[in-house]
């Protein structure tokens, strides 16, 4: 748990990466662009049309090492991994949970997403204020729903008080961008209408990407969740255990890409549909900048012990096995501070 497992991301369309001994290569019109060695890697992600050798993914498939395939907008099509590991008797647990008593952890984690919004709104509060008043307002609304969360008793209320909270955060996201370009126009997907959404999808992409690889490395089944409802193809507990670090790993990183300037109107391009993505340039300082947000360590609060960031999506992985396995009696859904 304390190694910090690495992810190799491949962007460049028409990269071909092989192996060479014990190293992944990257290679770009017959050029090597870079190496890794296989041993540190725990993902491979590739943007767009990206080729590998026959003989590095045998070798992916023995380390297990997960090849991860996403369109050059950072959608999701496929996933390639060796066998699955796991014990039968977590999973059957997880399963009897989720079907049986779901909201022993999903009120955890709605009361814990609320949570860290807040926490985000207030650490901007410390630092700026609040001419209008609204972002006061939308903390109040954020507490509220955390606290409801906690007593709800069925999944459609605690989906309603999950939105709710959703609503107060993306009310108030516009005023934390400090910046006169660009804005943010309320919370688009399919697609993003507008640049902070570009970074916010691109950025919640990564983040799944990391919880599917954090449960299935302690045996859980990403299919099965607890909040979100199953659907053919959907990972719904990796969809579950990022909703904790939206806020602290996903919405901060956007907020402070924008402050900072370092993403401008040349790293965005807009399709005919409307549509707003990232360029293949943005692409790559969000994600230089995401491997740093990762690096950054922070005390985990039921450890009480300093980790990096990025670990904590496995350390949530074990805790929720824990529960599962009745060596703890509710799940510590993670709550930044």
């Amino acid at each position: 748990m304390k190694k910090l497992l690495n992810t190799l991301y491949v962007t460049s369309e028409g990269a071909w990466a092989r192996k060479n001994g014990a190293n992944v290569v990257v290679q770009v019109d017959g050029q090597e662009r870079g190496r890794a060695p296989l041993h540190l890697l725990d993902g491979i992600i590739c943007f767009g049309p990206v080729g590998l050798s026959p003989q590095l993914m045998h070798a992916c498939s023995e380390a297990g090492v997960t090849v991860t395939y996403l369109s050059p907008t950072g959608k999701f099509l496929a996933r390639v991994e060796g066998p699955m590991s796991g014990n039968v008797l977590l999973r059957r647990a997880q399963h009897e949970q989720s079907r049986d008593a779901p909201m022993l952890v999903a009120r955890a984690i709605v009361a814990a997403k609320c949570a860290n919004q807040r926490s985000l709104i207030r650490r901007y509060l410390r630092d700026h204020g609040d001419g209008s008043g609204q972002l006061g307002a939308a903390e109040r609304r954020l507490s509220d729903a955390a606290r409801l969360a906690l007593t709800a008793t069925d999944g459609e209320t605690l989906r309603g008080l999950e939105g709710e909270g959703a609503n107060a955060f993306f009310s108030v996201f516009d005023q934390m961008i400090r910046v006169p370009e660009p804005r943010f126009s309320g919370r688009s997907r399919r697609p993003p209408l507008d640049p902070p959404n570009a970074i916010l999808s691109f950025l919640y992409v990564l983040l799944a990407a990391d919880c599917r690889g954090a449960l299935e490395a302690v045996g859980l089944d990403p299919q099965m969740g607890f909040l979100h409802r199953d659907r053919p193809g959907r990972a719904s507990l990796a969809l579950d255990l990022m909703e904790e670090f939206r806020a602290p790993l996903a919405d901060r990183l956007c907020l402070s890409l924008l402050n900072r300037r370092q993403l401008g109107k040349r790293d965005f391009r807009t399709e005919e549909t409307g549509g707003v993505f990232l360029t293949d340039k943005g692409r790559k300082i969000v994600l230089t900048a995401w491997q740093e947000r990762k690096r950054g360590a922070v005390i985990h609060p039921f450890l009480n012990e300093k980790l990096p960031i990025g670990l904590f999506p496995h350390v949530q992985a074990r805790l929720l096995a824990r529960h599962l396995r009745s060596d703890l009696d509710g799940y510590p859904a993670f709550i930044w501070k």
